[in-house]
C-alpha cells in the first residue's frame, strides 16, 4: 500500500509539471495538439526525429528498384534474380519489426531506432561493390531491416501525443517517412545522372550513387541518439533508475499481446494495404519501364508518384480517423479504415486492367491515395488494442505489412508465372478478401462495425486487465487507468463528450 500511495504522488507531481512543456499536455504529459511546424523538445522534436530518420530507411531499402535497368545489366541479373530480392528486401523486417516493438517496450524508441539504423547502414554501402546475383539479395535483404524503424517512429508517437491527436500524428510520421519509398525513385536516377555526367561510366555511376542514403541514414541514427527522448518527462533508463517507471518483462508483454486477437486482425489487414504499398514500390518503375516503354528517367517519376502521394494520403487517413473518432468514436475509426481498404482494392483491380498509359498513372495516383490513407487508419486504430504491449502489438502489426508484401511477391511478381498486370490485378482481390476481418474487431468498452459497447464496460476495466492484482497494488497500472481516462472521447459524442484529462488534473481512479 506504501508503493500505490507513492506512485498516486508520483501522478500529480508529474501532473504539476505540465507547464514546462511548450505544447498543451494532459495528465500522460502527452501533447494534446499538434503544430507541424514547430520543433519544442520533447514533443514535436520526438515527431520530426523520428519520420526523418525513417524516410531515410525507407530511401535506402528502396534504392535499387529505379536503377534496376543498369543493376540486371552490370550483374546479368534475371527476372527471378529481381523477383528474389525484392521479397528480400522485406522480407527480413517481417522479425525485425516484431523485434523493434519488443525492443520499444523494455529499452525505449530512441535507443532501438538509432541502433537498427546504425547497425543496417553498412549494408546500403556495402551495395556499391556487389558482383553476382547473391550479393544484390544480400544487401537488399540486410538493408530491409531498416523498414522496422516503422515500429520505433508509431510507438514514439504514440508515446508522445494524446488520443484526440494520436492518429494524426501517426498518420503524418508515418506517411512522411513512407515518402522515402517515392522519394528515392527521383532521388537515385538524379543522383546516377550527376555522377554519370561528372565522367563515370554507366556501371561505375551506379554504384557511387548508393553512398549518399548510406550517409543519410548513418546521420539520421545520430541525430536521434543525440538529441530525442523517449517519453515526455525523460528517458527510459534514466527513468527505471529513480523509480518514475517500471521496468516490465519481456514475457508478459508478449503474452499480453499475443493473446490480444485485434493485434492480430490488425496485422493481416495491414499486410494488404502496407503490404501492398511495398510490393508496389519493388514493381512500379520496371512496369511502367517495360509495359509502356518509357525511359529509365521517366519511370521513375512515375514510380515516384505512387510513394509521394504518402505526403497528403497517410496523414489524411490519421486526420481522418481522429475526425471519425471526435463524432462516433472507436466505431468511426473501424468504419473509416473498412471502407477506405475497400476502396483501395477495387482501385487496384482497375490498376491491372489498364492499357492506356495516362489512365493507369491517374488510376494509380487515386489507388495510391486510399492504400496509404488505409495505412493511416490502420495506426488510428492500434494505440487503443494494448497498453502496456504497445510496441510488440505496433510491431505485430507492421510485421504483417512486411508478410503481406513478401506473400504477394512470392505468389504474383517471382518469376513468369503471372504478367504484372495480372499479379496487380489479383492484389486487388487479396486486399478486398483480406479486409473482411475488420468486422470482427471488437472493443467492449466501444463496441465494434456493427454493435455497440457492451453495458458497464469501461476502458479503465479494459487496459486494467493487463496487469495483475499485485501489480496494481503497487501502482504498476497508473499509466494504464491515465490513459484510460483520456481516452473517454472513443466512447463517441452520444456517451461522452468530455476533453482529455489535464495536466493539472489527476484522474480520479489513481
Amino acid at each position: 500500500m506504501e508503493d500505490s500511495g507513492k506512485s498516486s504522488l508520483h501522478v500529480e507531481s508529474s501532473a504539476a509539471e505540465g507547464g514546462h512543456f511548450k505544447l498543451p499536455v494532459d495528465s500522460e504529459q502527452k501533447a494534446t495538439e499538434f503544430w507541424l511546424f514547430s520543433f519544442a523538445k520533447p514533443h514535436m522534436r520526438a515527431f520530426h526525429l523520428s519520420w526523418f530518420s525513417f524516410f531515410c530507411c525507407f530511401v535506402s531499402t528502396f534504392a535499387a528498384p529505379p536503377l534496376v535497368p543498369l543493376i540486371r545489366d552490370n550483374l546479368n541479373l534475371t527476372t527471378t534474380d529481381i523477383g528474389n530480392a525484392g521479397i528480400a528486401s522485406v522480407s527480413g523486417a517481417v522479425f525485425a519489426r516484431l523485434a523493434m516493438g519488443t525492443a520499444c517496450d523494455l529499452v525505449g524508441p530512441r535507443l532501438a531506432s538509432a541502433s537498427l539504423t546504425l547497425l543496417t547502414a553498412p549494408a546500403v554501402f556495402f551495395t556499391s561493390v556487389i558482383n553476382s546475383a547473391s550479393s544484390y539479395l544480400l544487401v537488399r535483404f540486410f538493408t530491409g531491416f531498416s523498414l522496422a524503424s516503422f515500429v520505433s517512429t508509431q510507438f514514439w508517437m504514440s508515446s508522445m501525443f494524446s488520443p484526440p491527436v494520436v492518429g494524426l500524428a501517426n498518420g503524418i510520421a508515418g506517411g512522411w517517412g513512407n515518402l522515402g519509398g517515392g522519394a528515392t525513385q527521383l532521388i537515385m536516377p538524379l543522383v546516377y545522372d550527376l555522377i554519370h555526367h561528372i565522367g563515370s561510366t554507366n556501371f561505375t555511376a551506379w554504384r557511387i550513387a548508393f553512398f549518399i542514403p548510406g550517409f543519410m541514414q548513418t546521420l539520421s541514427a545520430i541525430a536521434v541518439l543525440a538529441l530525442g527522448q523517449d517519453l515526455p518527462n525523460g528517458n527510459y533508463r534514466k527513468l527505471e533508475k529513480v523509480g518514475d517507471k517500471h521496468k516490465d518483462s519481456f514475457r508478459k508483454v508478449f503474452y499480453h499481446a499475443v493473446t490480444n486477437y485485434r493485434g492480430w486482425i490488425l496485422a493481416l489487414t495491414y499486410g494488404y494495404c502496407f503490404g501492398v504499398e511495398l510490393t508496389i514500390d519493388n514493381i512500379i518503375a520496371e512496369y511502367f519501364y517495360d509495359k509502356f516503354n518509357v525511359n529509365l528517367r521517366t519511370a521513375g517519376i512515375i514510380g515516384a508518384s505512387f510513394g509521394l502521394a504518402n505526403i497528403i494520403s497517410r496523414p489524411g487517413g490519421g486526420l481522418l480517423s481522429d475526425w471519425m473518432s471526435r463524432r462516433y468514436g472507436m466505431r468511426g475509426r473501424l468504419w473509416s479504415l473498412w471502407v477506405v481498404q475497400i476502396i483501395g482494392g477495387v482501385l487496384c483491380i482497375v490498376l491491372g486492367r489498364m492499357n492506356n498509359l495516362s489512365a493507369s498513372i491517374i488510376v494509380m495516383v487515386l489507388f495510391s491515395l486510399f492504400v496509404q490513407a488505409a495505412c493511416g487508419l490502420t495506426f488510428g486504430v492500434v494505440p487503443f488494442v494494448s497498453r502496456r504491449s504497445l510496441g510488440m502489438i505496433s510491431g505485430m502489426t507492421g510485421g504483417g505489412g512486411n508478410v503481406g508484401a513478401v506473400i504477394t511477391q512470392l505468389i504474383f511478381f517471382k518469376g513468369s508465372k503471372y504478367s504484372k498486370e495480372t499479379g496487380i490485378t489479383l492484389m486487388g482481390v487479396m486486399i478486398l478478401c483480406c479486409t473482411l476481418p475488420i468486422t470482427l474487431i471488437y472493443f467492449p468498452q466501444w463496441g465494434g462495425l456493427f454493435c455497440g459497447p457492451r453495458p458497464k464496460a469501461t476502458a479503465e476495466d479494459y487496459y486494467a486487465a493487463e496487469w495483475s492484482e499485485d501489480e496494481k497494488e503497487r501502482g504498476y497500472h497508473s499509466a494504464s487507468v491515465k490513459f484510460a481516462e483520456n481516452s473517454v472521447r472513443e466512447g463517441g459524442r452520444r456517451r461522452d463528450s468530455s476533453p482529455a484529462v489535464p495536466a493539472d488534473d489527476t484522474p480520479s481512479h489513481v
